[in-house]
Order: C-alpha cells, then sequence, then structure tokens
C-alpha cells in the first residue's frame, strides 16, 4: 500500500468541496492486467474487483488484505449489488449476468434476448424498483483477451432492462455504438451510459450520453452529457447533489448534473472504473489499468437507499 497527496486540475471553485487539496490518494493493490469493475461491499467494508484479462476478480479489505473471490471469474468485467445485497457480474466469458450467491456458486439472471445469446455484458446498475439495467458492447467476443472470439447473435450492441420478478428483457437504447458505463441520477429521472467505441473503432465515439427514464422503463431524449479528452469514459458514478464521476484517459474527471466540468482527479494510469463506498459513504474507490485506488472525498455516493438501510 503506498500513499501520496492527491494531483487535482481544479475547474471549478466547487470541486475544492468535493475532492480537497490535502485528500490522499492511497494505492491498495497493484499487478492488474486490466482492473475493472469494483462494487463495495457494506456488510464487510471490502471491495471487489476484477483483473478482466487475468480471468479472476479480487477482493480487498483493511482487515483481510488482498484475495481471490473467483479464480477464473469467466471474465468478469463490471459488478453491483442487487436488492439483497448479492453481487451481480457481467460474465463475460459466459455472455451473461451472474449472480454470486451466499453460498459461492454463481447462477444466471439473464444470458440470452428473444432466444439470441448477448454480445459480453460490461457494466450493470439495479434501480429502487428492482430493475437491473446493464450495457452490452462486443469486447468479450472480439477475441480471447476479454472472454471468447465468437460472432454476434444480437447484430449490434444494446442497452438493456431486465425485470427480476417478471423475467422480461426490453433493449432500453440502440443509440450508442458501444455502450459501455452507466449511472442513474439520485432520483433516478436521468440514465447516463459511456460509448468507448473510440477505444477499438477509429473516429469512434469518447462521450457520455444522458437519457431521460420515463416511468422507470423507458429511455428518451438522448443527448450527448460530455466529451472526454484525453482517452474516453468508461465506469462512472453519481454524487448525492447529481455530480458524475467519469473514468477517463488521466484519472476521474468530475462533472455538475449540466455537464461543466469541475476537476480531476490525476492518475498515473488510464482509469476504467470507480465507485463509493466506506461506512459513511465518502470514499472513492477507482480501478485504473494495473492497481486499485482509493481516496476519501468531500461527499456521499448516490447510493440506493436499499443498500445503505437494509
Amino acid at each position: 500500500m503506498t500513499r501520496s497527496t492527491v494531483e487535482r486540475v481544479v475547474r471549478d471553485p466547487r470541486f475544492e468541496r468535493l475532492v480537497p487539496a490535502e485528500a490522499e490518494l492511497v494505492r491498495l493493490r497493484d499487478g492488474a492486467l486490466w482492473a475493472e469493475g469494483p462494487v463495495y461491499l457494506p456488510d464487510d467494508d471490502a471491495i471487489a474487483w476484477s483483473d478482466v484479462r487475468s480471468n479472476v476478480v479480487h477482493r480487498w479489505s483493511a482487515a483481510d488484505g488482498a484475495s481471490d473471490l473467483y479464480r477464473p471469474s469467466d471474465f468478469a468485467n463490471g459488478h453491483t449489488l442487487d436488492r439483497s445485497g448479492l453481487i451481480l457480474a457481467c460474465e463475460q466469458g459466459r455472455r451473461r449476468i451472474a449472480r454470486y450467491e451466499r453460498d459461492g456458486a454463481r447462477t444466471t439472471v439473464v444470458d440470452r434476448y428473444q432466444g439470441a445469446r448477448l454480445n459480453s455484458p460490461n457494466d450493470v446498475i439495479v434501480a429502487s424498483d428492482g430493475a437491473i439495467w446493464f450495457t452490452d458492447p462486443p469486447y468479450g467476443i472480439l477475441d480471447d483477451s476479454e472472454g471468447y472470439k465468437a460472432d454476434s447473435e444480437l447484430g449490434g450492441c444494446f442497452v438493456f432492462r431486465f425485470n427480476p420478478s417478471g423475467g422480461a428483457l426490453t433493449v432500453a437504447s440502440d443509440d450508442l455504438v458501444h455502450p459501455n458505463g452507466l449511472a442513474l441520477s439520485p432520483d433516478e429521472t436521468t440514465l447516463y451510459v459511456s460509448d468507448t467505441s473510440a477505444a477499438r473503432i477509429e473516429g469512434g465515439n469518447h462521450h457520455i450520453l444522458a437519457f431521460d427514464v420515463v416511468d422507470g422503463r423507458r429511455l428518451a431524449s438522448p443527448r450527448v452529457f460530455t466529451v472526454i479528452e484525453p482517452g474516453w469514459p468508461d465506469g462512472l458514478r453519481v454524487d448525492v447533489e447529481g455530480n458524475v464521476w467519469t473514468s477517463a484517459g488521466d484519472g476521474i474527471h468530475v462533472l455538475d448534473a449540466a455537464g461543466g466540468e469541475l476537476g480531476r482527479i490525476i492518475l498515473p494510469q488510464t482509469a476504467s472504473n470507480c465507485t463509493f463506498g466506506g461506512p459513511d459513504g465518502r470514499r472513492l474507490f477507482i480501478t485504473a489499468t494495473s492497481a486499485l485506488w482509493s481516496i476519501d472525498v468531500g461527499i456521499r455516493g448516490a447510493v440506493t437507499p436499499w443498500v445503505v438501510e437494509r
């Protein structure tokens, strides 16, 4: 574990409260090929995250240090918690959303749309009504580095909404080339989704789209929320005030709800994802290329109420 004072870029005075100048950046673990998908586990004060290309999911806590949670992990990428506190995982190798059961088993939540296999689910969130929203780009089927090379059975890449109570899977959006990270605003009226097609396609996108969420089920009015430079937006999270914290080529960029940049947390590696955690919700965990980082910030993440109250 290594510690250093955070390097910041301040674009707006409001950033001073969100990431104070004296904040300490801590490297908790190193050695990954492509660190991704962090999720905070409140019952254990622990963090689980993926090393996608090493085909493993790790766990870290201050009490226990680092360990393997699943090896192999079926090339798991993004994670979140369901309403019961169990981990949901985007398994690119098995092209499914899986659930980590309390007995250690991994079970399928959803893996097909209208009889066709999903591409390779990448990131996942759960709304307060229990609906599972996830993205399904092609990264796990392009080659064997993050899954198993295969042809798409869907003919496109979509944002999906799954209703676990009824089992219905619907396409929420086909407006992105390679939909990736996603997050809901605190009132769940806006969904943010990153498009990382520039990472694989010359002339591709490196922006975040914002959608209106209609009746908790449908997406409307897609618009460009922000364009990320350098690099591209991958995973993202939202705080209780509606600010968006997104990964980028130089670290984490923080934007207000109107898309204005407030500032940046500078990292020595390309950031892939982030999540809020800690006992008070004010610790930001960041995955960036080979490492897992943490930094105590000045605001809580917009954790869904059932996670903090259960």
